[in-house]
């Protein structure tokens, strides 16, 4: 294998004997006459030993130390991956502060990505709220201090003009999810600046270990426009760009610059658009979602698996969604989010669209959504007029306690990042209209959740139906333990773009999101019939199930661009998931045939 002049101007490896690029600059993944998989990496030596995705530390064999340059620079023993897992599990549990672990953890995918993943699935549901949520909100913040060794694609106003020569400097050849943030809202924290890089990575963290999707196959991108945060600007050790975020036409044309250049080296790749500003959530999915397969986490991804919760509560409380009034408390891209995804899932249940925003009631920082308020573009179509609204208010808006009361709210989802804002009097309001409440308080990271899920159950005499965005631990109350589902996107997400993947899907379309949601609560309810969601540690078994459905639902939305989906059955297409379905191990190595070969 040679190498040869980009036509862009880069250099990059030319396709090997099969006609396709090797799947990075440093390695490719070949299979042998009996179809075994293998690596065939193009360097040697200590060089080796410094690409993650390359490094077994001391699980190389005697014969590939000799093979591959390593002799003499490895300790003697050879371990297998169980070893290292048990090894490096006893060190992670010393480690006593939450974020001192993320930064175990980061450091370990930045030097043997096969083992950190090894090891996270391990321990998936123990570590989960280490690398993603709540953990990873203080690690966004702490971003520019714990960083140490780059990792994704990093676009700031320095450097968009030469988008596409940053993206040729990626030696991934075949990504095919890019997890991309502005971090301008990142969880409950707002504005994040370069830190948000951090949830990019946590997510696709998530994408590998839950999801199935190779490590190679994913891209973290930070697009950096700068930040409004007085204080980050007057940090000296800020790593972000110094300068106010860009708006209007700079800040489409910065996106833009970017999706182009994406679509050129990366044809295949599905974006997930993560943690931007409310008003820019909404124009760059419904400005991309049909230029390139594109979804936004916090919009669909979260209105999925509260869609998913919501129906297995009406499932154990015996009662139909069309049954339901319900009450969402914040307004930004997650709560109309929520409220899209109820709104069709009232609909699958037979109502009108006119029927189904009647039984909605979404409220921001003022309070509930009226025509007669000068609202944003995005929840104008959420707003009740006040004069067929059926119940009397004190001020400018009804308060969250007013709605409730008046709406006769019998499901009550916080979305607002306002940390109790759920009191006692508007917890029993909602026990007042129905038996049985249903109680997401949602918002993360933990201190923002809108109340502690044992003040909700402590309430209602343990009547609740509790779902929190962060995990919780079980609750004990009047002798009977509680558990408390965590609706976490990271039941959606995951499933969704992995499914998309295989599908080839040219579009993510609303129905394949929806298709996500009803996969997960069928999931739920035939695994665990009297929980709102499945524990964590069965991410990967949910994921396979969502991705399954999703393939069908590209194959029905006509947008599935892989061929010879069409005649699988669910049970074929659940083999096909499982087989292409990535598991931490290590491949064995084979020398190249050419010596002297350069990265």
């Amino acid at each position: 294998m040679t190498r040869a002049a980009d036509p862009r101007g880069a250099e990059m490896t030319t396709a090997n004997t099969e006609g396709r690029l090797p799947v990075t600059t440093h390695y490719d993944v070949r299979r042998d006459a009996e179809g075994h998989r293998y690596l065939e990496p193009f360097v040697k030596g200590f060089d080796l030993t410094r690409i993650p995705l390359l490094n077994k530390g001391t699980a190389f064999t005697h014969e590939e130390r000799e093979k591959l340059g390593l002799d003499g620079l490895i300790a003697p023993q050879v371990d297998s991956l169980n070893t290292l897992v048990d090894r490096l599990y006893r060190d992670y549990v010393q480690v006593q502060k939450p974020l001192d672990k993320h930064v175990f953890l980061r450091h370990l995918q930045d030097r043997n990505e096969v083992l950190f993943y090894a090891l996270l699935a391990a321990h998936v549901e123990e570590m989960l709220p280490i690398v993603y949520t709540p953990t990873v909100g203080q690690a966004v913040q702490e971003f520019s201090k714990i960083y140490r060794v780059p990792r994704g694609l990093m676009l700031s106003t320095d450097n968009i003009e030469r988008a596409e020569q940053a993206l040729d400097n990626v030696p991934l050849n075949d990504v095919r999810i890019i997890v991309a943030t502005d971090s301008s809202a990142i969880l409950g924290i707002g504005d994040q600046g370069f830190g948000g890089m951090g949830i990019s990575i946590g997510k696709l963290s998530l994408y590998v270990v839950a999801g199935g999707v190779g490590p190679d196959k994913t891209l973290p991108v930070e697009l950096d426009v700068g930040t409004n945060r007085q204080d980050l600007l007057d940090d000296p050790d800020y790593l972000g760009v110094h300068h106010k975020r860009l708006t209007g036409d700079e800040y489409l044309a910065f996106v833009d610059r970017f999706v182009e250049a994406t679509r050129k080296r990366y044809p295949k790749a599905i974006i997930q658009w993560e943690d931007f500003s409310r008003d820019a959530a909404f124009t760059v999915l419904e400005r991309y979602r049909k230029v390139v397969p594109s979804f936004n986490d916090d919009i669909q991804g979260t209105g999925a698996v509260v869609l998913a919760g919501v129906l297995n509560a009406c499932r154990l409380k015996g009662e139909r969604l069309r049954d339901q009034r319900i009450v969402l408390h914040g307004a930004g891209a997650g709560g109309i989010g929520v409220t899209d995804a109820l709104r069709r899932g009232l609909m699958r249940e037979g109502l009108s669209d006119e029927e189904a925003r009647a039984r909605l009631f979404v409220l921001d920082q003022t309070g509930l959504l009226l025509s007669d308020r000068n609202l944003e573009a995005y929840k104008r179509t959420y707003a009740h007029d006040p004069a067929s609204l059926g119940f009397s208010y004190a001020g400018r808006a009804p308060s969250l306690l007013e709605t409730v009361q008046g709406a006769k709210a019998t499901i009550l989802v916080g979305l607002s990042g306002v940390a109790r804002a759920f009191g006692e009097d508007v917890v029993k309001a909602v026990h007042a209209n129905t038996a049985q409440p249903i109680v997401f308080p949602l918002s993360n990271p933990t201190a923002n959740c809108e109340a502690l899920p044992g003040d909700v159950l402590r309430w209602t005499d343990g009547a609740a139906l509790v779902s929190t965005g962060s995990p919780f631990a079980p609750v004990e109350l009047n002798g009977k333990t509680y558990p408390i589902g965590q609706g976490n996107n990271a039941f959606i997400f995951p499933g969704l773009g992995f499914g998309a993947i295989l599908a080839g899907a040219r579009e993510i379309t609303d129905e394949m999101v929806l298709e996500a949601a009803y996969a997960l609560a069928d999931y739920t309810a035939r695994t665990h019939p009297d929980r709102l969601y499945p524990p964590v540690d069965e991410l990967p078994a949910a994921s396979i199930e969502v991705a399954v459905r999703v393939i069908q639902q590209t194959l029905r939305d006509g947008v599935a661009q892989e061929k010879g989906l069409d005649g699988l059955d669910e049970a074929a297409l659940t083999d096909l998931v499982r087989a292409k379905f990535w598991v931490p191990k290590y491949l064995p190595f084979r020398a190249p045939a050419q010596e002297g070969r350069q990265a």
